[in-house]
């Protein structure tokens, strides 16, 4: 086998490692934001919560998030969205704040991104 043969066996090998860890470990910011979908009766959306914010959420997971939404009634959460990043990669981030009503809300479950992940402020306005 040759040099050249050699380099691009390795280079083809070490390019399926990059991607499947990329695919792996979609979401580079899910360390400050978690993300779901919210189905509705009429449609479905993707919001993201703070990991501070889901912490004081029963049970840290979709099945609180329900649980606090029903018992509330509504909630005030981030949506989120795909948008083309400033060097021309797409990456979800937030989009508006939306209320979301009980009545509703049909299901909520936990939402993977591949692409990255852009965190609120701690002010919760979009960075």
């Amino acid at each position: 086998m040759s040099q050249t043969s050699t380099r691009l066996l390795l280079g083809i090998g070490l390019a399926g490692l990059i991607l499947e860890s990329v695919l792996n470990h979609p979401a580079l910011a899910t360390d400050k934001v978690s993300l779901f979908k919210v189905i509705t009766t009429k449609d479905e959306i993707v919001i993201g919560i703070s990991r501070d914010e889901l912490s004081r959420i029963e049970g840290h997971n979709a099945g609180g998030i329900a649980k606090q939404l029903a018992a509330q009634g509504s909630m005030s959460v981030w949506q989120y969205g795909v948008r083309k990043a400033e060097a021309g990669a797409l990456e979800q981030a937030p989009l508006r704040k939306v209320g979301l009503l009980a009545t509703n809300s049909l299901r909520i479950e936990p939402y993977t991104s591949p692409l990255k992940v852009i965190p609120m402020d701690e002010d919760g306005a979009k960075k």
